[in-house]
């Protein structure tokens, strides 16, 4: 594949993926400088290259030169700008895959409206397509093919901690059941990092009287053709999800405290499918809220702890689910309180988007992080911070590291399970 032929796969892509929406957010945006000040990337470091819009310059180029209004007229009379080299897009290739988590902070702030985080997610599938993505997400792409899973956990794997699971709360977690209300999905992170929230979900299940299941196929709930701009990758790894919750017959398929894994599924999957499922998608957070309504997970003694809540970007900003945290939290600690700037504009912890798959980003990651640093800080005597999502969780770890901050990182499942009303 010759160098320019590269930068036209690219290109054509760009151009396919700029539908009348896009073309109006191009044609919209003033340059008010807005969304720099609302990216966490151009804050901690107050570069200008930093800047959301500016990183859809290669897009913008593209569609400015072969599919704006008289742009056949201005190649012919040479007003039309040069065209995207693959030089260009490898310059820009950090920016879109580094700097940018899709947090959607900017598009929020956006005085025209202009979803900037949903067209870098379409600008990630020229990339893709040219095969200029990050070695990090390159390699979890590769993973997924051979295992389902990005982090290459296997089902041996995943039954390995299921054992421990059911030996460490003495309930049994079934694989494979069929006609179950619920399916479980988790991330590879919880999994291997956090397999507590196995032994979670089987304590409030039980107690809720529900019956639910984890598939040995489709167990995955982590997409991250979302993250590198894959569409082909993307709708793969769904239709591995789909078709084990509907050859199980669950009614519903439990998205698990994972940001990018939630949108793929609930937002994005019907149209990647191009149908609706036969199962309805609910995160557990918004279920754990119900059950709780419902009376079926009452809350017992309340954790002393005084506690503070990270608002995952993907979970709040993006799906909508406020105050189901915060009511679950209101049960289950005597002390819980909002750091400052909490909610729909809190910030990203700088790990989303799969830049924390993407060691190359460490370094920048590790700089967005200390505006989060700084909410944390706004709390007097934290101890401990609620962290519904295993993705933030991993990077808070490595972030209260490095700024020397001792606090302890929960996920909210597992603090509504040690805190539910004994029998």
């Amino acid at each position: 594949m010759s160098d320019q032929s590269r930068a036209d796969i690219a290109v054509a892509k760009f151009l396919e993926h700029t539908d009348s929406e896009a073309a109006s957010f191009f044609e919209a945006c003033v340059h008010c400088g807005e969304c720099a000040e609302a990216c966490h990337f151009y804050l901690s470091t107050g570069d200008p290259k930093y800047t959301p819009t500016y990183k859809l310059q290669p897009m913008i180029r593209a569609y400015n030169r072969d599919k704006a209004p008289f742009s056949s007229l201005k190649k012919m009379i040479g007003l039309a700008p040069s065209k995207v080299t693959e030089e260009e897009l490898l310059e820009w290739e950090p920016l879109v895959y580094d700097s940018c988590t899709m947090c959607a902070r900017c598009t929020l702030v956006c005085p025209m409206g202009i979803d900037i985080a949903g067209t870098i997610r379409k600008m990630r599938e020229g990339y893709a397509a040219a095969g200029m993505v990050p070695e990090g997400l390159q390699s979890a792409a590769e993973y997924v093919e051979k295992t389902s899973s990005p982090m290459g956990v296997t089902i041996k794997a995943l039954k390995a901690q299921i054992a421990h699971q059911e030996k460490a709360c003495g309930i049994p977690i079934e694989v494979d059941k069929q006609g179950a209300d619920y399916m479980a999905i988790f991330s590879s992170m919880e999994i291997m990092g956090y397999p507590e929230v196995l032994g979670a979900y089987a304590k409030l299940f039980k107690k809720a009287g529900v019956s639910w299941t984890i598939s040995s196929v489709a167990y995955e709930a982590t997409n991250v053709g979302v993250q590198i701009g894959s569409a082909p990758l993307a709708k793969d790894i769904l239709q591995r999800v789909v078709d084990a919750a509907e050859a199980l017959e669950v009614k519903h398929v439990i998205s698990p405290e994972c940001g990018h894994a939630y949108g793929a599924i609930r937002w994005a999957g019907p149209n990647m499918m191009g149908r609706q499922f036969k199962f309805e998608v609910v995160h557990i957070i918004e279920l754990l809220d119900k059950l709780r309504r419902e009376g079926k997970i009452p809350a017992g003694k309340k954790d002393g702890r005084r506690m503070t809540l990270h608002d995952p970007c993907q979970i709040i900003r993006r799906g909508g689910l406020l105050k189901e945290p915060r009511s679950l939290l209101d049960d289950s600690c005597s002390d819980f309180i909002e750091m400052k700037g909490a909610g729909m504009a809190s910030f990203c912890c700088g790990g989303g988007g799969g830049v924390s798959a993407n060691p190359r980003a460490e370094e920048l990651k590790t700089a967005a992080f200390g505006l989060k640093a700084e909410q944390l800080n706004s709390v007097e005597n934290l101890e401990t911070v609620v962290v519904p999502c295993a993705n933030c969780r991993t990077v808070f770890e490595d972030g209260l590291d490095a700024y020397e901050l001792d606090l302890e990182v929960i996920g909210l499942s597992e603090l509504v399970a040690e805190t539910l009303a004994e029998d």
